[in-house]
């Protein structure tokens, strides 16, 4: 059981507000430690704008210990937040299903004025691959799903090479700058909501490994 110093913040994805991640929260909670939440503009600011906002949050919490974790594009603002300020109470990271290598999908979208505008100012240094480096500051897991359907496919996932959680393909969440490794058969979204990612990610958490 960790110490009760040690907190978790959790950074949600592009379009969603971080209410979504409130039972992978209770699960993290479950495990000793307490949380919070870091809301964002996903569309409306860039990730290396957001991950700006995010080290001033993580200032201001009294903790001897944060450890992060990021969905989806919460984990590209956090890999930002490694590259340009670093924290020295900065613990773990856990990804769950973050494109590191950038997206197929939001290329494809990016690339139609039609579309274009759903990923706002997340292409900048984001989704688009064109990422810095995370960093070494933090030791990083990334939990990836296999399970290809999700919402993507509204957009075109059916092209995504496979494996893929319907939004992300699995090869796209590789990166040297990640430690450890987990796939679990789930898509995009079920990330938030499976038992053995919570499980998992408080291992990783307490262990550095899954």
């Amino acid at each position: 059981m960790p110490d009760r110093s040690e907190t978790v913040v959790l950074v949600h994805g592009i379009w969603m507000t971080g209410f979504e991640m409130s039972l992978l929260r209770y699960r993290l909670a479950r495990c000793g430690y307490r949380t919070r939440l870091f809301h964002y503009a996903s569309v409306r600011r860039s990730p290396a704008e957001n991950a700006a906002a995010l080290s001033q949050r993580l200032w201001q919490l009294e903790a001897q210990k944060v450890h992060l974790v990021g969905h989806s594009l919460g984990g590209l603002v956090i890999c930002h937040l490694l590259a340009s300020h670093p924290l020295p109470n900065i613990g773990r990271v856990v990804m769950l299903g973050s494109p590191l290598r950038g997206s197929a999908l939001a290329r494809r979208l990016a690339r139609s004025r039609w579309t274009r505008w759903l990923l706002g100012q997340s292409i900048e240094q984001g989704l688009l691959g064109d990422l810095p480096h995370c960093g070494t500051s933090a030791e990083i897991g990334m939990i990836s799903g296999t399970h290809g359907f999700g919402i993507g496919w509204l957009f075109g996932g059916s092209a995504l090479s496979r494996p893929n959680d319907g939004t992300v393909a699995l090869e796209e969440t590789e990166h040297p700058a990640v430690a450890d490794r987990l796939s679990v058969p789930h898509g995009h979204f079920a990330l938030l909501f499976a038992r053995e990612v919570a499980e998992a990610t408080c291992r990783f958490l307490r262990d550095g490994r899954f």
